[in-house]
């Protein structure tokens, strides 16, 4: 939006280059967003035999890095019940917290960085979608039993688990690769870590990703290369909203003054 309507926009924020955000149209638009997706995720499920194909497959390209460890790791956390309880409400609750915590730090105190970013969340979470509707996987707690994985949020004490009835019928069982957790992770580590001043608030979300990969796998969600998967689109869903998005930067402002400089000296 442009300067232009600011009037016309209850609690507006003027950016530098003249744009206009206005926090209650935010909310309105990432509720549509995520709406959008979740049908998009939840209609296109695929079938187990498809997703426990594309994991079998999956599971040789890590056996052939050396990096199928899932079920090792997986192993020497079931023997600390706090703290798989504790993977499991993570799991289950900060990625949306976080993320969403991410975004109004970003609006409030650094509103010129907000669009970029907020476009790169969304061009990220969108690039996701083509990955379960294309390669639908089976995460490791769906496997056969001969794997040796454990449902953590089925067997540990959870308010709530994606086997109950509820939850079961409207979330996309095999939406693992690549893993939207950890690309929201690394994305509000983006935006915490350079623009926090406690040492101690930028170690923790520098650690934040991190731990969210273990998490992923320790609860039995993810394999590591959804991870990985997870941080690819991230990194493309950057480059594309970075070219297209233009409201606040600062290069942008130069662009625009150089732009009517170039147009005076035609007109001159």
């Amino acid at each position: 939006m442009t300067a232009s309507r600011t009037a016309r926009l209850p609690g507006a924020k003027q950016l530098r280059t003249g744009h206009v955000v206005c926090w209650w149209v935010e909310v309105v638009g990432v509720l549509g967003f995520y709406l959008v997706y979740s049908w998009i995720r939840n209609a296109n499920e695929g079938d187990y035999v498809d997703a426990l194909a594309n994991a079998r497959d999956l599971i040789e390209w890590q056996r052939a890095l050396g990096i199928f460890n899932e079920q090792t790791v997986q192993n020497l956390a079931l023997d600390a019940k706090p703290f798989i309880i504790a993977a499991n409400y993570f799991y289950g609750s900060l990625h949306f917290i976080v993320t969403i915590g991410a975004a109004v730090f970003l609006y409030r105190w650094f509103a010129n960085d907000y669009p970029r970013f907020r476009n790169t969340l969304a061009v990220t979470t969108a690039l996701a979608l083509v990955g379960f509707v294309l390669f639908p996987l089976a995460p490791p707690r769906l496997l056969p039993a001969g794997y040796g994985f454990v449902d953590t949020l089925a067997e540990y004490p959870t308010f709530w688990s994606f086997n109950s009835g509820a939850v079961s019928k409207v979330s996309n069982q095999y939406a693992a690769m690549p893993s939207v957790h950890c690309a929201w992770a690394l994305w509000c580590a983006f935006v915490f870590v350079p623009r926090v001043r406690m040492p101690a608030l930028k170690v923790l979300a520098a650690l934040y990703p991190v731990l969210t990969v273990l998490v992923i796998v320790i609860t039995g969600n993810h394999y590591w290369l959804d991870a990985v998967g997870g941080f690819l689109v991230l990194g493309v869903g950057y480059v594309i909203a970075h070219q297209f998005t233009r409201a606040g930067r600062a290069d942008a402002m130069t662009d625009a003054r150089e732009s009517g400089t170039e147009r005076s000296l035609v007109e001159s």
